[in-house]
């Protein structure tokens, strides 16, 4: 849809829905054992929805579901889940929040995932990108290695040109895709879905709530977008967000200098970090597949702040850079998904929802000045996108506001590399006195399942399972073991954690 969604407007949207109900509960899914690598108690299903919801009876789409059932027969609903991108699959996240949540989640939830419009399964949007076309330093744009940014310039332009020859593309938006979870609670024959979204969920849930309000349960969000200011100031906020982040990785790396050798102290860990960026600047390691470069050691390390059981792994990466050892730097590093449909829906919300600057040398500035204030990331928040150069005119987003939604929890850590304290903040503020704000001292992008903060945990659970919010909003101290956490820890939960993780940002 691509006309503008504020105010009485929105509200009006709800009437609409609500009146076009009955047909679309008609709509069950058809159930059947998900494909292999799904888990063998996730069932799949697809449902159809309007490819323009301005024009409910033309062209359909198909979205991508999936089911992991409640483990009690008295059950209280379902509870859709999103794991962020924009841009990721969803199906798999039933499989590794089941596993990660308390039983009483399990207990009292259906998990529902899907794979949003343009993503996975779901009809797939495309912007035709060749395998060179799809290196992630070029879908995040790195500038040069002296931060020219023609390169940049160059790729966003053709990119945008692609793009613009889908038909799909220029309905690809968080409010559609919120619409099409309200096509996916009909279908399930439900009056109200709760939500758990983190990341990029956050702000679709929260888009959800808006449209939605009185078909809305209970709402987590987690690692939270600022709703007032989307796309391109989120992406700008990482170059500040992944120099405090820095610190976590630098301390825990010094402690452990004798088992990786990367520098005594924080600082010296910083160091080494600019030593070695600069050494693959000037020549790439050779490891099999693609040679690393220092843009893809920059990209690898932004990539492994999202949670610190990928630090020994970022460890050994940059151990092996400095050993100049290609096995061992083929072995550690995380290379990125290759599927079309990721970087062409991320590219088709941030620039369907925002009129992106359109001047080059703006952009050049503005990273010139990144490149000074917060070199850890060279550069790369404040990068051209297709977005500048986007054929389709961009609509007004969604208002986030307080319109008689439920009762909403947020979840932030105090140093999140993706989605910092000042979205959350934004979002606490734009929800009004529904919301409540659990705070997290320390750092990682997401809180609930992916951590063991005890205080965080506990509040998310409590009001999943017994409608608890807190008084007030709460301030939580350094992450301790959950005591009611399904996994405690050990290998199960870290490969649990990093499948969760998967969808938050797979660059």
């Amino acid at each position: 849809m691509r006309g503008t969604r504020t105010g009485l407007a929105i509200l009006a949207l709800a009437t609409i829905a609500t009146a076009g109900l009955p047909a679309v509960a008609q709509q069950a899914p058809a159930w059947a054992p998900c494909p292999d690598g799904f888990g063998g108690k996730l069932e799949c299903a697809e449902i159809t929805v309007p490819q323009d919801y301005d024009v409910p009876d033309g062209p359909q789409i198909k979205i991508a579901i999936s089911r992991l059932k409640a483990t009690s027969p008295n059950k209280r609903g379902v509870l859709l889940l999103n794991p962020g991108g924009p841009g990721s699959s969803g199906r798999a996240m039933p499989q590794a929040v089941g596993g990660l949540a308390p039983r009483g989640v399990t207990d009292q939830y259906d998990l529902i995932g899907f794979d949003p419009r343009g993503t996975g399964a779901s009809t797939p949007v495309s912007c035709e990108l060749t395998p060179e076309q799809q290196v992630g330093t070029k879908l995040i744009p790195y500038p040069a290695a002296d931060g020219s940014i023609t390169e940049n310039l160059a790729y966003a332009e053709q990119v945008a040109k692609q793009c613009a020859t889908s038909v799909d593309i220029p309905h690809v938006t968080t409010a559609n895709t919120a619409r099409d979870m309200d096509r996916i609670r009909a279908a399930l024959g439900e009056e109200k879905i709760s939500y758990f979204g983190g990341s990029y969920g956050s702000y679709l849930g929260a888009v959800y709530t808006t449209l939605f309000p009185d078909r809305s349960d209970r709402v987590v969000l987690d690692a939270v977008v600022d709703p007032t200011d989307v796309w391109r100031r989120v992406w700008q906020l990482w170059g500040l967000a992944n120099e405090e982040r820095f610190e976590d990785f630098a301390g825990w790396a010094a402690a452990r200098h004798g088992t990786y050798e990367l520098g005594e102290t924080p600082e010296a860990v910083r160091e080494t970090y600019f030593t070695l960026v600069a050494k693959l600047d000037a020549t790439p390691l050779a490891t099999s597949g693609k040679p690393m470069s220092g843009n893809d050691l920059r990209a690898e390390t932004r990539g492994s702040l999202y949670g610190d059981e990928s630090f020994p792994s970022l460890a050994k990466l940059w151990q092996a850079a400095k050993l100049n050892d290609p096995a061992r730097a083929a072995e550690a590093r995380q290379l990125p998904d290759q599927s079309q449909s990721f970087p062409a829906t991320l590219w088709s919300i941030a620039c369907n929802e925002s009129d992106w600057p359109h001047e080059p040398k703006l952009y050049q500035r503005e990273v010139d000045r990144d490149r000074k204030l917060y070199p850890i990331t060279g550069g790369m928040p404040s990068n051209v996108w297709p977005c500048a150069f986007w054929a389709h005119q961009p609509e007004q987003p969604v208002e986030v506001a307080d319109r008689g939604q439920p009762p909403i929890l947020l979840l932030q850590n105090l140093r999140d590399p993706a989605t910092p304290l000042p979205g959350a903040l934004a979002m606490r503020k734009s929800l009004g006195d529904r919301a409540r704000l659990v705070l997290a001292d320390q750092g990682g992008h997401g809180t609930y399942l992916t951590t063991q903060n005890a205080c965080g945990s506990n509040a998310a659970t409590s009001f999943l399972v017994h409608g608890t919010l807190p008084e007030k909003d709460v301030f939580c101290g350094p992450e301790t073991a959950v005591p009611d956490a399904r996994v405690a820890s050990g290998p199960q939960r870290d490969e649990l954690v990093r499948d969760l993780r998967a969808g938050q940002f797979p660059f």
